[in-house]
């Protein structure tokens, strides 16, 4: 495994405050819009807004050319579609789920979970409480994070503070290369493979194009370590409890009969999404 840091051929001394400002702005919206693939499942608001001419003509430019099945169906009906979608894909037993400690380990809550944890508490990032419990290692809420930062970025570029943006832009290249660098490339080609509806098929694609063209633009080279795999072999546990807290029997954590919660994290069954690769084939 290799990675690398390398300063960006471009740098900001050949573009305009305004032109960097409105660049991070821009990749900002991108990595929004892609996490909300993977956060929930698309709600009525998320639909109206990628289904408007505009967004369309312009996913399409960046190669995310969606079939009717999104561009025609009702709306509800559509909804209803992506809903069950999103369910197989990243929630019932038998999916992929979006987790990098899955991705990376074949288990939950391992070193990467506690890892980008530690990174955001040192940003001041914090997880907004949605309809859904997600890991801090999700997929949507690591590109959550550095929309978050971007936008910081962008602020304090605005704010004329180069040297604050510098610190943020080079805490972005850091969890490029130790963390989505990693695992996302290969990820997205896995869920374009398994994907049955052409929104998450090409949101997949849109991803993968995305990952490297942003680590070409951050100057990041990092191995894909996921590599698209269909299963990912268990690794030796690291933590079975968050190394940061004690455990004890008065508390979840000491107890000693599994629950599903237990049972959750120590099984990862990709049954459905191995069946649709294969009837692929």
């Amino acid at each position: 495994m290799s990675t690398t840091l390398q300063h960006s051929e471009n740098t900001e001394t050949e573009f305009s405050k305004d032109e960097l400002v409105a660049e991070c702005k821009a990749r900002a919206n991108i990595y929004r819009l892609l996490a909300g693939v993977f956060l929930e499942e698309p709600s009525t608001g998320y639909l109206n807004a990628l289904r408007s001419a505009d967004v369309i003509g312009s996913l399409r430019s960046m190669g995310a050319a969606f079939s009717s099945d999104f561009t025609d169906a009702p709306l509800e009906q559509l909804k209803e579609t992506l809903a069950c979608e999103y369910a197989v894909l990243f929630v019932v037993a038998g999916g992929c789920p979006p987790v990098e400690s899955v991705r990376m380990t074949g288990r939950y809550q391992q070193q990467p979970f506690f890892e980008v944890r530690d990174f955001y508490k040192k940003n001041g990032f914090e997880i907004s409480t949605g309809r859904f419990t997600v890991f801090e290692d999700q997929l949507g809420v690591e590109l959550t994070f550095v929309a978050e930062m971007l936008e910081r970025a962008a602020g304090l570029l605005a704010a004329g503070d180069t040297a604050a943006h510098t610190l943020l832009q080079k805490e972005i290249k850091r969890f490029w290369a130790l963390h989505l660098g990693k695992w996302v490339r290969g990820y997205a080609t896995l869920l374009a493979r398994a994907s049955e509806h052409s929104f998450y098929r090409q949101m997949a694609k849109l991803l993968g194009s995305f990952a490297e063209w942003e680590l070409d633009l951050l100057g990041v080279k990092v191995d894909d370590l996921d590599g698209g795999k269909l299963k990912v072999p268990k690794a030796e546990i690291e933590y079975e409890f968050d190394p940061d807290e004690p455990v004890c029997d008065a508390c979840d954590k000491g107890r000693k009969e599994p629950d599903d919660l237990d049972m959750m994290l120590q099984k990862i069954d990709t049954s459905l999404i191995e069946k649709r690769v294969q009837e692929r084939k």
